[in-house]
């Protein structure tokens, strides 16, 4: 072909061959949707083995609770894994038990005091105004004073406390403590120092003391008064104001000399700092047995240095689960009945009840021994030997110089 003088050469074509589109998208679509998929059934298959596969889809309730120790039960993983399954979800509010009785509690679904005078002092102000409340017990756990080895050890030199078990035992975990003994050694103004602590390689020139929380707003703190009220009474109960405003002023100087501290001693007490800010403080067993029971899974042996005295005589602290709500109900019910939730409460260190309000089998032994925690001995129930309520807060009055939160009808001292 030319145009005028000129041939015209036509150029040359280059044949191109594109790659499917639609093949190319789909590589891309499923280089990034498989891992997706993966994760997600292996989301499906961890939510069918716990039982809460359904649970994303399904509504769940909040309760609301206020209490003091008993937050760690509702804090505890698996108790919210096994809750979760009945579509429920707990929020805790801290308060102490007497905190929690003297205050406004409108807002919640429960309250869990640890101890029956708190809890007495709810049911009552609530039947007076007419409004919801009901009561589930499912499980206890003594008090006790929780130590260091070189304290107890120095109690044992003075006679004042001894191993569970007999005195063979060369580094024994738990002890029991003569009250009696314990609290002359307070009276006279015995020092740590003036009782040979130094031959335990420790130096304390403070008084002998058990701290305890403040009076005014815990259980724990109330327990500890009404045991040393106890002991100092040679086991009798004020029967009148006057006999108890008595009592309280005698048993006064036993609980202020430390100064009331802040509610949660148990944890100073685990600190690293603990044996120096407070080497004796109340306590409760299921707290010492859950740290052991942590302490034994992390490290693989037990912390023989922290210990615990029994005091003789000792009180059973009984928490009581007050439901506020219909709502609140069912959450006691659960924790009262279901198996799985006991079994957990067992494994924090708590004593569970059965349906007569009895401590429920050897369930808390098996449980230590398979863990190689030695077993403490259960003490007799002393809850008896409480005051009655109003009398009770008139002396938690007086050693606490906080007001009474209930009156004795008809006492004028």
């Amino acid at each position: 072909m030319t145009v005028g003088q000129r041939p015209v050469v036509e150029e040359p074509r280059l044949a191109i061959q594109r790659r499917s589109s639609s093949l190319w998208s789909r590589r891309r679509f499923l280089a990034a949707f498989l891992p997706l998929l993966a994760a997600v059934l292996t989301g499906v298959a961890v939510l069918g083995i716990s039982g809460n596969i359904l649970v994303p889809f399904e509504h769940v309730t909040t309760l609301e609770g206020k209490m003091a120790s008993k937050r760690d039960f509702f804090e505890d993983e698996e108790v919210q894994r096994i809750l979760m399954k009945y579509h429920l979800r707990v929020h805790t509010t801290s308060s102490g038990s007497r905190e929690v009785a003297i205050r406004d509690i409108a807002s919640y679904d429960f309250v869990f005091p640890s101890g029956q005078p708190a809890g007495d002092l709810i049911t009552t102000q609530r039947a007076a105004k007419g409004r919801y409340a009901k009561v589930h017990r499912p499980f206890v756990s003594p008090i006790v004073l929780a130590t260091y080895r070189e304290y107890a050890e120095t109690l044992r030199d003075r006679g004042v406390a001894a191993p569970q078990g007999g005195t063979g035992q060369d580094r024994p975990l738990y002890y029991t403590l003569d009250m009696k003994a314990f609290l002359g050694l307070i009276e006279e103004g015995r020092k740590w120092e003036d009782l040979k602590i130094e031959d335990h390689g420790v130096t304390n020139g403070n008084k002998v003391l058990a701290q305890t929380p403040d009076v005014c707003g815990t259980n724990s703190g109330v327990t500890y008064l009404a045991l040393v009220a106890f002991t100092r009474s040679d086991g009798d109960v004020p029967d009148t104001g006057k006999e108890a405003d008595t009592l309280g002023r005698d048993i006064k100087p036993f609980l202020t000399g430390q100064g009331l501290p802040p509610d949660d001693l148990f944890r100073t007490y685990t600190s690293p700092e603990g044996k120096g800010i407070g080497p004796v403080v109340v306590a409760y067993e299921h707290q010492y047995l859950a740290y052991q029971a942590q302490y034994q899974a992390h490290a693989g042996r037990l912390d023989a240095d922290r210990v615990l005295l029994y005091p003789s005589p000792q009180f059973v602290t009984q928490p009581q689960y007050i439901a506020l709500t219909r709502a609140g109900d069912r959450l006691g019910e659960l924790i009262t009945h279901d198996p799985e939730l006991r079994s957990r409460a067992m494994e924090l260190g708590f004593r569970i009840l059965d349906p007569t309000g009895k401590v429920a089998g050897d369930q808390l032994t098996r449980f230590l021994e398979e863990r190689e925690i030695p077993v403490p001995e259960m003490a007799g129930d002393t809850r008896s030997a409480m005051p009655r309520l109003a009398l009770l807060e008139r002396m938690i009055s007086i050693v606490g110089d906080c007001p009474p939160a209930v009156a004795e009808p008809g006492d004028r001292g």
